[in-house]
């Protein structure tokens, strides 16, 4: 019984074979979506982007309808997503948020087109936002919501309950603006960490944080190590140069990947006979990594 509960614990972000997924070209691997690390926000008016989007390092892309793109626009936008999603493209969509006048067409446009991966719900403040727009999906096209206000947070356990939530998202820059908190790590760690234990009471994988501005990979590096700490598992990204570096610190490293190996070895020649108590939170971490690193390519040093 121990065995299987540990199992359980690790089947949580192992890849499954229902979990959305993208056979880009030209990609190394494919990532499953539940723990996918970089997810790449591309403007929807910017079609030259895409395929070079689709090609790049990022385990998920992200066609945005609503942030990036200028209301007069938006129609255009959504119609340009979904011709490309409708003609071999494959990609999740961050759609404008369900108290807008751009909600409704968003989503019946987007539905049943063959390349869509999942939406990004923006804004998202309650359990009903989600289940309403999965439901309008056709009940199977999986949400990600995308949190980004005072709000939102409070409400981040009823919406990661959710039917029709995949993941939680943080959207950071419109939460420091909702609420005047500033970007410091410490002041940023409530939202992040309501988004995690939500997250965990919800079933759903860990959350995906908010994007770092800017190109500079220092800055990048230690915000992504953060997120790590606080129990966060993906990164939003604006750049394509942002990717190495975010894959990078969110993965397990060789280190941690060698230590896991030994240590199953090890459990496996005593014939998996628990010695402590610090044995099965050990294994599972173990065998965590061990599904991590097959799903990421990081070999043992």
């Amino acid at each position: 019984m121990w065995y299987q509960r540990v199992m359980a614990i690790d089947d949580r972000t192992a890849p499954s074979a229902h979990a959305p997924s993208s056979t880009r070209p030209d990609r190394r691997r494919s990532v499953p979506a539940e723990i996918s690390r970089s997810w790449l926000l591309v403007p929807g008016t910017a079609a030259d982007r895409f395929e070079r989007a689709q090609r790049s390092r990022a385990d998920q892309i992200i066609l945005d309808v609503e942030d990036a793109v200028d209301p007069a626009a938006k129609p255009g936008a959504r119609t340009t997503v979904a011709s490309w999603l409708a003609g071999g493209g494959e990609a999740w969509v961050r759609i404008n948020d369900v108290t807008t006048d751009f909600w409704a067409d968003d989503v019946e446009e987007l539905r049943g087109l063959p390349g869509l991966q999942g939406v990004v719900l923006a804004k998202t403040e309650s359990p009903a936002q989600v289940t309403d727009t999965w439901h309008r999906l056709g009940g199977h096209t999986p949400v990600i919501a995308l949190v980004e206000s005072a709000l939102g947070i409070e409400e981040a356990t009823a919406i990661a309950k959710a039917q029709g939530a995949f993941r939680l998202a943080f959207g950071s820059g419109d939460y420091r603006r909702d609420t005047g908190t500033s970007a410091d790590t410490l002041a940023m760690a409530y939202p992040r960490s309501r988004l995690v234990v939500a997250s965990r009471v919800g079933d759903l994988p860990g959350p995906i944080d908010g994007p770092t501005v800017g190109s500079a990979h220092a800055i990048l590096r230690e915000q992504s190590q953060v997120a790590v700490s606080l129990g966060l598992t993906g990164k939003l990204c604006l750049d394509t140069e942002q990717l190495p570096v975010i894959n990078e610190v969110i993965s397990p490293t060789p280190t941690d990947v060698a230590w896991a190996q030994d240590f199953l070895d090890d459990f496996e020649a005593r014939g998996q006979v628990i010695r402590d108590g610090s044995d099965l939170p050990r294994l599972g971490r173990a065998q965590k990594i061990q599904r991590l690193a097959q799903a990421f390519g990081v070999e043992a040093r």
